[in-house]
């Protein structure tokens, strides 16, 4: 498909006045995606585990306006007006106006509100602009109805990735690929893709507990952090190095192989931040206690054989993923060692979602 195929055509007729809501997940990257080119294109592909608790709800009201000249629309974040969501809320309209022809022709009331802390590295945007994405699509929807889910789906992807790029793996679930790569043909860097290829079951249900290290904003954006790979001395190695990671775990997600699967997305984690303290400017995202997290997770999978790991996003927080037959050691574990380092002893426990739903709003 191309970007053409997103245009709608220009006789439907669309309804005065609505009231849509979605729940769009957030997901965690284990072959991470760091650095873009032009209209939100990664500069490699990566793959994600969709996740099921931590997730953004957003209703979307909306009714026609005159003249239908401009875009017009109200943000609520948790109940409470946010202006300074707005100008990004801007961007993506502008964005996304040629796929959603209608946008001007409405007033939109946007209710918005996340089941855990806002820009503290938990995707935040990538769930928000799910859901808005879904809901301003379903517009669409409405008014043709000849359209296959399929083609709703990859459309959700492809709008929710002008808002934010790992917002496009947060449509479907719960293994999803974005960004074209040799080994999957099916792939593209328009949206996310549900991954193909076979999965065991292990991975079918996996754990994810979030421990939040830090729960404010971060000192250095991931738009910004985005942006310093153009020019930064190892940004084609990091490249294929995502390639050559995702090669490996087509073997790795087949057999189950957990050591593997370890090994692969730690070292993921890592150049991830060694990324960020490389580029020009560097900075740190991870704070001391992250640290203190990352080595007594490889201490007591050491001493007890357990495969819990950690992978990080673009923040301080550590996601603890875990597999579900070793689920009660790693609560035990995770709450007699790993709690100290949070704050206010603050985390989420989750696990691999199937995706986003539509919100019955009778």
């Amino acid at each position: 498909m191309t970007e053409k195929d997103f245009i709608p055509q220009s006789n439907i007729s669309y309804p005065k006045e609505g009231r849509i809501g979605y729940k769009a997940p957030s997901n965690i990257a284990l072959v991470k995606y760091w650095g873009k080119k032009e209209n939100q294109i990664p500069a490699n592909p990566s793959v994600s585990f969709t996740l099921d608790a931590c997730a953004t709800r957003t209703v979307v009201t909306f009714k026609e306006k005159t003249p239908a000249d401009e875009f017009s629309f109200d943000l609520l974040f948790e109940g409470k007006p946010k202006e300074d969501f707005k100008p990004k809320i801007e961007t993506f309209f502008n964005r996304v106006a040629v796929y959603l022809p209608y946008l001007k022709k409405y007033h939109f009331t946007i209710d918005t509100s996340n089941s855990f802390p806002h820009s503290s590295g938990i995707a935040s945007s990538a769930s928000g602009m799910a859901a808005l994405a879904l809901c301003l699509l379903e517009i669409e929807k409405m008014a043709d109805a000849t359209k296959e889910d399929s083609y709703f789906d990859k459309k959700a992807s492809f709008l929710a990735r002008l808002g934010s790029g790992s917002a496009c793996r947060s449509i479907k679930g719960s293994l999803v690929q974005w960004g074209k790569h040799g080994g999957l043909e099916s792939s593209t860097n328009l949206f996310g893709v549900p991954y193909p290829h076979k999965v065991h079951e292990v991975f079918k249900t996996y754990h994810d507990t979030i421990l939040l290290v830090h729960k404010g904003q971060k000192t250095v954006s991931s738009t910004v952090g985005h942006n310093l790979m153009n020019g930064h001395p190892y940004a084609n190695s990091r490249f294929v190095h995502a390639h050559t990671n995702l090669d490996a775990l087509e073997a790795v997600f087949a057999s189950g192989d957990l050591e593997k699967f370890i090994g692969i997305v730690e070292s993921e984690a890592l150049t991830l931040h060694a990324m960020m303290m490389s580029s020009t400017p560097y900075f740190i995202l991870m704070m001391p206690n992250t640290l203190q997290i990352i080595n007594a997770i490889w201490d007591y999978r050491k001493t007890t054989g357990t495969p819990i790991c950690f992978t990080l996003d673009a923040g301080a927080n550590v996601h603890v993923l875990y597999p579900e037959d070793y689920k009660e050691q790693s609560i035990a574990f995770i709450q007699e060692q790993l709690v100290q380092y949070c704050e206010n002893g603050h985390y989420i426990c989750d696990k691999v979602g199937q995706g986003a739903k539509k919100l019955d709003l009778k």
